[in-house]
């Protein structure tokens, strides 16, 4: 699939939606509902906890998601009122290796937030590239001609349109910041803590002890 033809929120909606689906199901209760995405899924994931996108997208009845989970997400986007957000938890899982979404504007972004006293929280795994989570890439895979924004700063515009802040003009995959051929791979011990810790979170979250 190419990504670049996909909106970078576009399924922050897809989330709402099927938050609202869930909350008519008579065996699920509205309020344990958590949002869980990963790498263009985990930026939904993460974005999806916006007031702002709650505001104009989000589902019937003032229903909030739980929880947002969002494994290695591309965080280079500044967004307006980017911190205020649901106060429920966030949490970011992210390898300190990546080179497709790198973990450093995922730092930063979380520096904000905890400034902004948000429930937020980066997990980090060292030595740890895209995708860890899954066994295919036990040999890594060097992904030939995927794009990548790990070098761009971007940011949201007066007119909503995502600027190059280098270029000071919107944005797009020609950019001369845009590379390619982004590292993915298996990391055994990242995955391991990384679905204990999922657990562990959403059985605090949701009360189930």
């Amino acid at each position: 699939m190419d990504q670049t033809k996909l909106g970078r929120l576009n399924m922050v909606a897809d989330a709402y939606r099927a938050l609202d689906l869930l909350a008519k199901h008579s065996r699920i209760e509205s309020s344990r509902v958590a949002v869980m995405g990963f790498s263009r899924g985990g930026q939904s994931a993460l974005y999806s906890a916006m007031n702002r996108l709650y505001a104009t997208l989000g589902p019937a009845n003032n229903l909030r998601l739980a929880a947002h989970i969002a494994f290695y997400p591309d965080c280079m986007t500044t967004y307006h009122a980017d911190t205020d957000v649901s106060d429920k938890p966030i949490r970011i899982l992210h390898g300190s290796a990546g080179n497709y979404n790198p973990v450093a504007p995922c730092r930063a972004f979380v520096e904000r937030l905890t400034k902004a006293n948000k429930d937020v929280k980066l997990i980090e795994y060292p030595d740890t590239y895209h995708v860890f989570d899954a066994p295919a890439f036990r040999t890594p895979v060097i992904l030939k001609g995927a794009t990548t924004t790990r070098h761009c700063r971007l940011a949201e515009g007066d007119d909503h349109q995502i600027m190059d802040l280098e270029t000071q003009k919107p944005f797009t995959f020609s950019d001369a910041c845009v590379e390619r051929d982004p590292t993915l791979a298996f990391n055994e011990a990242a995955n391991s803590q990384a679905r204990i810790f999922v657990r562990d979170f959403l059985t605090d979250t949701f009360q189930l002890k």
